[in-house]
This record gives structure tokens, sequence and C-alpha cells, in this order.
């Protein structure tokens, strides 16, 4: 395992503890360093609206994103009973739990994955979310890997309610809705660039978030600004 990028991981996750921050973009980096780091092959984050009802926030790749909402819609899998449960949920071979889950274990055969782990995003006494780890062959998980990613889970949980109070819930709360809105402006905005530009929807979250970045600007801004044309936005849309 990486050490260093192991360190600069949780100093990137903490730094958000006292910063304004983009809630997608901070979940997405998320991911992107569980698959860098936690030997797994995609990662995804669902968490919690106002309604207590599970929304896919972010993923490591169009893929498993879809897979995530595979499982939302068909009311199954590891990562809802994690949620229901808050415990993790370790699944070394998911051809094993085929009378469990069974349109979910089809789906994420045909998705390309063998194993999957789910860990509870919580708060305390309360679970919020889950973040969720698939692995594209079947096998045992690193024991050191695991306790790792719930700890990544945990400190981005904390990142998530920005503040210590006793209104913990409702800034929760308010910054999930408010995530919920720039989530689908940023997969409008993706769609729009995919098409215009003639590339996949991954290639084109990657193109707007790399605009954000460079630009030092939110992602749902830059999003929002592309599907209204309300300013320009040089090379993004060439």
């Amino acid at each position: 395992m990486n050490q260093q990028l192991l360190a600069k991981t949780f100093v990137e996750l903490a730094d958000n503890l006292v910063a304004d921050f983009d809630l997608i973009d901070f979940l997405r980096l998320l991911t992107d360093r569980c698959v860098g780091m936690l030997d797994a092959s995609a990662a995804g984050v669902l968490l919690a609206d106002r309604d207590g009802k599970l929304r896919v926030m972010a993923a490591s790749d169009e893929q498993v994103r879809l897979l995530e909402l595979f499982q939302l819609q068909n009311d199954e899998g590891p990562c809802l009973d994690c949620f229901r449960t808050g415990t993790p949920v370790i699944v070394p071979d998911l051809t094993r739990e085929f009378a469990r889950w069974p349109r979910f274990v089809t789906a994420a055969h045909r998705s390309g994955f063998g194993a999957v782990q789910a860990l509870p995003m919580r708060l305390r006494d309360e679970t919020v979310g889950a973040l969720n780890l698939f692995r594209a062959t079947p096998g045992p998980f690193d024991l050191a890997a695991t306790p790792l990613a719930q700890a990544l889970a945990d400190v981005a949980t904390i990142s998530l309610l920005q503040q210590r109070s006793s209104r913990r819930s409702t800034v929760l709360n308010e910054q999930l809705q408010t995530a919920l809105n720039s989530r689908v402006l940023i997969e409008q905005a993706k769609g729009k660039l995919a098409e215009r530009r003639g590339i996949d929807m991954e290639q084109a979250f990657t193109a707007l978030r790399g605009y954000a970045r460079s630009h030092n600007r939110r992602l749902s801004d830059v999003a929002r600004a592309f599907i209204d044309d309300s300013e320009p936005l040089p090379g993004l849309g060439a």
C-alpha cells in the first residue's frame, strides 16, 4: 500500500472539516482514492437524502454508477443491507449470494464484478450512507485494507458535517439536499457535453471536473453555466 498516498488522502479529507468544499468532487475523490489504495476495481458512495432515501452520490466510473442505480431501483444488494443495518457487508464471492440478491448478483457479474464490500458511513449511531468497494475477481479481502476503508468512510462522514453543533442532523440534511441538486445538474451537463463532443459519460465528467479544478471553481457551478450557456467556458465545449 502506498503510505504517502494514504497520508495525503487523510489530509485531503480532513482539510474539508474547516473549508468550504464541493461535496460531489469531494466524494469522487474518496472513490478514486479507494480504488488507488485498497485493491478495489471500482468504488461508489450512496447517501441518504432528507427523507432517508438512498441516492448515488459518487462513483469511480460509469459502470459502477449504473450498478449502484440498479441496486437502488431493484431494492436489493449489499450496499442497501449495509445502510439498513449500519454494519459492514463483506462478500468475497458474489456467486455464493445469488439466493440472497439474485438480480444484483446477475447485474454485478454482467458488469465484471465478482466481490464487494459495503462499509457504513456513520455519524455516531446514525448511518447516513455507504461506501462500496467492488473487485473484479472473487477472493478474501485484505484484512488490513478493510479497517482503512472504514476509517476513510468515517472521516468522510465527519467532513460532510463541516461543523460541530447540536444541529448536526439539520446541517447534514441541508448539505445532502444541496448535493443532490448539484448531482442532477452535473448529470445533465455530462449528457450535454458527451453529445456535443462525441465522448462517453465518464470522459465528459472528467472534462467538467478538470475544468472546474483548473479554474478554481465549484463543479456544480461549471455544470450550471454549461447547461444554461450563461457564460463562455473556453475549451470545455469544443
